[in-house]
């Protein structure tokens, strides 16, 4: 499915599927995901629509598992209002959201980055210690060792760089250092598996 879905579709959907919510301004929201398209739906929520087939079961897994997390944790995550069926020539499940009031945060722009780095560490922690329960795999993450050979290459990459001002040897001696971690070998535990800087909002 192409990135490109018109506002007029994402209007359809809402008219045939939550008339409620019909005649609400509907705005693409720009992003740099690349499982869902975001669309801003009146002031107060989001439709994603996902752009590949993986991102139609991200939908079904969020509307199980948001609402059991939510209390479970000391930091808002998106709360799902509505899940779309196909329809519309659009193929796959869709959903609404609450918006989250935010920006991404931006390297050198946070006049205290330590008070994120320490929300995000709790956030981390809070969720490693949620109950498994029937919790779904994720498909993201594994040993580090798989990400060796790649990780080294992207090293030397930016080696070649100069004007990137990556100390390279420094990063080299953080990757070993993390590949000498022992594996873990305790219960299985929630991760988000994507904490990238898109996706974090301050």
């Amino acid at each position: 499915m192409s990135p490109g879905h018109p506002e007029s579709l994402v209007r359809r959907l809402i008219a045939g599927q939550f008339p409620q919510w019909a005649g609400l301004d509907v705005e693409r929201f720009p992003s740099g995901g690349t499982v869902n398209a975001v669309y801003r739906l009146g002031d107060a929520m989001a439709v994603r629509l996902p752009l590949v087939a993986g991102g139609a079961q991200d939908v079904l897994t969020e509307r199980k598992w948001l609402p059991r997390l939510a209390p479970l944790l000391p930091t808002a995550i998106p709360e799902v209002l509505g899940t779309g069926e196909p329809a519309e020539g659009y193929p796959w499940p869709w959903s609404v959201h609450r918006w989250l009031a935010g920006e991404n945060p931006k390297e050198g722009a946070l006049s205290e980055p330590s008070l994120l780095a320490k929300d995000l560490a709790g956030f981390v922690a809070a969720m490693r210690s949620v109950p498994q329960s029937d919790a779904p795999r994720a498909y993201r993450g594994g040993p580090l060792a798989t990400l060796d050979t790649e990780t080294r290459a992207a090293i030397e990459q930016l080696r070649a760089i100069p004007e990137e001002g990556v100390d390279c040897d420094a990063a080299l001696a953080v990757w070993e250092d993390a590949l000498r971690t022992p594996a873990w070998d305790g219960p299985s535990v929630w991760l988000h598996a994507d904490l990238m800087p898109g996706n974090p909002m301050v």
